[in-house]
């Protein structure tokens, strides 16, 4: 997301997935909710209740609760299937016309009804509006929504995009209640009018409470009567405190590995159970191609070399990751090994010697290695030091850390001022596509000036343009053995995705798997 720039799902907790979760399939939903209600506690914010606007994990996780898709990922799923919609598909051969046909009868939160011109209003807002911290971003593809009647929408693509149903699927793809939306601005009233299981009964800066919707009509089945969200602002200290004294149920984004590895040994005296979940979060150095000392493949080739993964995970991040030898992580179809097949899993100082001497490097190189906690995590610095560590301890390198705000931090990179820089990554859907396309070309996150042809003329458009997703994998490869070779990113980790809970919470299971959806119908307390 945008690098989804907040926390990660772990490495503290926080989110997308290796070994994917199998569910039970889809239920059909009811409007009443049954158990009892459920408070749970996050580090993170929701920085928005409006979808044009919110494109980090906070509000995303809002929208999946009280907005509806045309698509959905049901739990353990990869593949979108009918929400609003009761179906949708591609008209033409090319992936270039997308047409979907609603249910009957919807109806939204407040009771308006829900037709196709929600649905056109909803995308025509959220490119016209084309905020900043929104996800117009994803629809560069979309040229325009037709409806031809009240139940059918029809999407007019610029170019072959196979992986459009995965986007509507997402977030990004929340339908709003026109009625109820400024066309032309974002609201700012901390409401929210959807179509999804629940409803935003109240909104500030502490906590957010919903209540099922009972106009609602689609594939979950809710599970309790209602979830209050409290946000502890980054506090990890307080969250992890407020489960241990019962004030919340379930502790998710924000915890630290150590706690989470500590919470796991005392699970049985403490109350509280550790849930593991998969993920495909991943992070990366980042390689800026025109620095002087970056810029040089024998100085990246080293690094490769002698960065020492096993001992990141188990040093720094206890077992809470794993690590990521491609720029696609385990569990999303298309996945190779590049980086373990072209540089090894064991440090080797000969062959990064070899490497810097064949650039005609013979001194030590002199490198910062530049971090910011504030949105990738508190073990961020530790980890970056670590690895400054393991490269000075190799005799080749000088290598230091220097930490930044956020902020100041984006800006530098815009203007070419770190070498060697970290990024996360928490991806919008789950396919190949969004690890590779936000990636490379112009205007890309990365921001590190690289271009290769291949990748963004052919591998990228081919890839998007094919709609069996499965004869992608060929070409997947080839591009992450091309970014292996030219080094513009050196993958580090993949996150495990964890919640904490209090004995008697059930269901987390189906919130934490590679489609990025917190499903809170899924969550039940005896």
């Amino acid at each position: 997301m945008n690098m989804r720039n907040q926390w990660p799902v772990l490495p503290i907790v926080a989110g997308l997935a290796s070994g994917l979760l199998t569910g039970c399939g889809s239920e059909t939903g009811d409007s009443g909710g049954t158990g009892s209600s459920v408070v749970m506690g996050m580090s993170d914010d929701v920085l928005a209740t409006d979808p044009a606007s919110g494109y980090d994990p906070g509000s995303w996780l809002l929208f999946n609760n009280v907005f509806q898709s045309l698509l959905s990922f049901p739990k353990g799923a990869t593949e979108p299937q009918p929400e609003l919609a009761k179906q949708c598909g591609f008209t033409d051969t090319r992936a270039m016309v997308y047409k979907c046909v609603l249910k009957d009868g919807l109806k939204f939160s407040n009771g308006d009804a829900l037709t196709s011109e929600d649905v056109k209003f909803s995308f025509d807002r959220m490119l016209k509006i084309d905020d900043p911290a929104g996800p117009a971003i994803m629809f560069p593809m979309l040229d325009k929504v037709e409806t031809p009647d009240e139940k059918t929408a029809v999407f007019h693509l610029k170019v072959p995009d196979a992986t459009f149903p995965s986007k509507i699927a997402s977030g990004a793809g929340s339908i709003v209640d026109h009625a109820q939306y400024d066309a032309n601005g974002l609201r700012t009233d901390h409401k929210a009018v959807g179509s999804g299981p629940y409803q935003l009964d109240s909104f500030d800066k502490d906590q957010a409470v919903f209540s099922v919707n009972g106009n609602y009509q689609g594939t979950a089945k809710t599970k309790n009567n209602g979830v209050t969200l409290k946000f502890f602002h980054g506090d990890r200290t307080a969250l992890k405190q407020a489960l241990l004294d019962g004030d919340i149920d379930i502790a998710y984004r924000g915890l630290t590995a150590s706690d989470v590895a500590q919470l796991d040994q005392q699970d049985d005296s403490k109350g509280v159970d550790v849930i593991e979940g998969s993920s495909a979060e991943v992070q990366h150095l980042v390689f800026n191609m025109k620095d002087p000392v970056a810029g040089k493949l024998g100085v990246r080739k080293a690094l490769a070399y002698l960065i020492d993964r096993d001992a990141l995970i188990k040093d720094v991040y206890e077992g809470t990751a794993t690590p990521l030898y491609s720029i696609i992580p385990a569990g999303i179809a298309g996945h190779n090994t590049a980086f373990f097949d072209t540089y090894g899993a064991r440090p080797s100082k000969t062959k990064a010697a070899a490497a810097l001497h064949a650039d005609g490097i013979t001194a030590k190189v002199k490198l910062t290695l530049w971090s910011t906690p504030s949105r990738y995590g508190p073990a961020t610095d530790e980890e970056l030091k670590a690895i400054a560590g393991q490269l000075n301890a190799s005799g080749l390198f000088d290598a230091d850390v220097k930490s930044i705000a956020f902020d100041q931090y984006e800006k530098d990179i815009a203007a070419g001022k770190y070498g060697v820089y970290v990024k996360g990554w928490v991806p919008d859907y789950p396919d190949a596509d969004n690890f590779t396309a936000p990636f490379f070309g112009k205007g890309n996150v990365l921001d590190n000036n690289y271009s290769n042809r291949d990748i963004t003329g052919t591998l990228i458009p081919g890839t998007a343009a094919q709609s069996d997703r499965a004869a992608t994998d060929k070409e997947f490869g080839k591009l992450q053995d091309i970014v292996a070779d030219e080094l513009p990113v050196l993958p580090v980790w993949q996150a495990k995705q964890y919640a904490v809970v209090r004995d008697g919470v059930y269901g987390l299971e189906y919130c934490l798997d590679a489609s990025t959806v917190f499903r809170f119908w899924e969550l039940s307390k005896s």
